[in-house]
């Protein structure tokens, strides 16, 4: 990878973390398209679930008073089911198809409130929460949107909403890395960033995290769902349409 694209992938980073920092998810739909657009998929994969590690984690530890830590227990063992199930499937996708995900999960944060009667709040929602949302979370690279789905029905704050997603995100980002990167370790050409880019992308995506908080007490509960819902649906579109490009070529 050329130098001067991995420095731009580290701007990238930083102003993805400080969007997820602001709304809970979004940035790392920004980041998965722009590793897309730079580096094989399985290395993408990679690289977005670690940058995204660091950032969720960093984000529950910013917000850490405000985790609702029974939602954590109950999505880790739906996470873990998801990971059984995962070690048994071979998924290689495609950068079209990459694309073609990110932009029909984008349209997941539109689906009315009524529809789906779902609080990560109960025991059997978390579970199911966690299952649901790691799956798509390797099969798409994002899930923020699917996530989201189950806390618009919460009596959750802002804040408790943004750091108990951030720490469900952990686990989603962990299986992500172990699926693709395992494959990784034994392949001729992994196509991974060099090693100072997850050195610097750490503390980067820290300080968006940080940055990202500093915003989110300035925001209102009414305008932090709206903003959430336009700037994904900005984002799908983008992504349908490079979707429809690449299969175009193809």
């Amino acid at each position: 990878m050329a130098q001067l694209t991995t420095i731009l992938l580290l701007i990238v980073v930083l102003l993805t973390a400080t969007v997820s920092g602001v709304f809970g998810m979004a940035g790392g739909l920004m980041l998965m398209g722009a590793l897309t657009l730079a580096m094989p998929v399985s290395a993408a994969m990679v690289s977005h679930g670690a940058v995204q590690f660091v950032s969720n984690g960093w984000r529950a530890v910013l917000h850490r008073k405000h985790i609702n830590w029974r939602i954590i227990l109950m999505y880790g063992v739906g996470s873990a089911i998801a990971a059984g199930a995962l070690a048994l499937i071979v998924y290689e996708p495609t950068k079209a198809w990459v694309y073609l995900m990110l932009g029909l999960v984008s349209g997941l944060a539109w689906i009315p409130k009524g529809v789906f009667h779902l609080d990560a709040a109960k025991t059997l929602h978390a579970i199911t929460c966690g299952l649901t949302v790691t799956g798509l979370n390797v099969i798409a690279g994002v899930s923020g949107p699917l996530l989201d789905v189950f806390f618009v029905r919460t009596t959750l704050t802002r804040h408790q909403i943004v750091a108990t997603k951030a720490a469900t995100q952990a686990f989603s980002h962990t299986v992500k890395m172990v699926f693709y990167g395992v494959p990784l370790i034994s392949a001729a050409t992994i196509g991974l960033p060099p090693l100072w880019f997850f050195i610097v992308a750490a503390p980067l995506a820290m300080v968006g995290a940080w940055l990202g908080g500093k915003v989110l007490d300035r925001m209102t509960d009414v305008n932090f769902l709206k903003w959430t819902r336009w700037i994904v649906t900005g984002l799908g579109l983008v992504y349908l349409v490079q979707a429809a490009q690449l299969f175009a070529a193809t």
